[in-house]
């Protein structure tokens, strides 16, 4: 059946803009991360370059995989949706096996394969939702009765939910749960439904604030940021330290002075602040454009896709990426709270990288296939 339908969807030319957005991209964030992470890649590891040069090895696998994955049709991943469920259930559970999980300040989110550490729950941002796409796209019809759509929906949403709260990674799980919010509504899910799973997670997220001292921390912090200064909302000022003194040109690159072990995490999530002190303004705001043309981009791809699993996947995929930019960015400068959430294609992270461009090389594929 399968085979039928991809003979009758006749491909096309890529969306070459969508390719070239993610290389400018990619080539700012190498050089972004060149100039941030220096001072604490020498402190850490007497090798000024060190993140930069693990990070050219993880984007190496991540084009290895882009090219894949842009060159594989997409359909093909649609008789797999079952499998990536329980993929990802599998992912989630291994941060839980002794010698093989790894923590990384209060998460246990890692795990260490032949000495590379990976980040399961990264990988379980595309393999679920390649999963939704696929059960959406057979349950279209079903998706307003509770026992065929909406019930497995919430049990399923809920399982993967649960997972990432034990682990904790909360950042990642708001990502996840959003995004598959969306494509369910999207898909064909009923309002109602959404509005009620979005009220049961306003209850979990303030049960988990009740009770989780760090999480009511941080939105402390994001009210009240002077609540702090020296110790919980330390990371929050620095941050705002930076992106301030930037100002609109920026200090010039390399003249970052936060990133002088004032900052934490200047790699990783707080790699924006460094790039708006020393770019400015005027930088970040194209930068953020650039995200914002990827988003613009695969609407376009979305809404000329041949099929709904195509519709879905790439509404999803732009979706989840334009979630963790705006939680990135919202953390760094003070309207959202701190999470540790990366920005996309830019900060250090092998998992990180690898699957983003996974999925976008999914995104560049589908619009092979799209009716422009």
């Amino acid at each position: 059946m399968l085979n039928k339908q991809l003979k009758k969807i006749k491909s096309g030319e890529v969306d070459y803009i969508l390719i070239i957005i993610i290389i400018v991209i990619l080539i700012f964030g190498l050089v972004s991360l060149s100039t941030a992470s220096v001072v604490v890649a020498y402190n850490n590891f007497g090798d000024a370059y060190y993140y930069f040069k693990h990070q050219l090895f993880g984007l190496s696998l991540g084009l290895i995989a882009f090219v894949f994955f842009s060159k594989t049709n997409y359909h093909v991943w649609k008789k797999y949706g079952f499998g990536f469920l329980i993929f990802s259930i599998i992912l989630l559970l291994l941060v839980f096996i002794p010698g093989l999980s790894a923590s990384y300040g209060k998460a246990r989110s890692w795990i260490v394969v032949f000495g590379f550490s990976l980040q399961p729950s990264e990988f379980v941002k595309l393999s679920f939702l390649l999963f939704l796409s696929s059960w959406l796209e057979t349950r279209k019809k079903d998706l307003h009765d509770i026992y065929e759509g909406f019930g497995p929906f919430i049990i399923m949403l809920g399982i993967v939910s649960l997972l990432m709260i034990l682990q904790p990674d909360i950042g990642t799980l708001a990502i996840i749960s959003i995004t598959s919010l969306i494509v369910y509504f999207v898909g064909g899910g009923d309002i109602k439904h959404i509005v009620l799973i979005i009220l049961i997670g306003i209850l979990i997220v303030f049960s988990m604030i009740l009770y989780k001292p760090y999480l009511k921390n941080r939105f402390v912090c994001m009210i009240n940021p002077a609540y702090s200064t020296n110790d919980i909302c330390y990371q929050t000022n620095q941050s705002l330290i930076a992106v301030g003194s930037g100002g609109f040109l920026g200090r010039g690159l390399g003249q970052s002075r936060q990133k002088f072990m004032y900052l934490p995490e200047v790699s990783g999530d707080s790699i924006f602040a460094i790039i708006a002190e020393e770019s400015g303004m005027l930088v970040s705001t194209i930068l953020i454009f650039l995200y914002f043309a990827i988003f613009y981009r695969g609407i376009k791809i979305a809404k000329t896709a041949p099929d709904d699993f195509g519709r879905i996947l790439a509404i999803g995929i732009v979706v989840w990426l334009m979630i963790q930019v705006i939680i990135n960015i919202g953390g760094i400068i003070n309207i959202l709270p701190m999470t540790g959430v990366t920005l996309p294609l830019i900060s250090y992270g092998g998992s990180s990288i690898l699957v983003t461009l996974s999925a976008l090389g999914v995104l560049v594929n589908i619009s092979k296939y799209s009716k422009r």
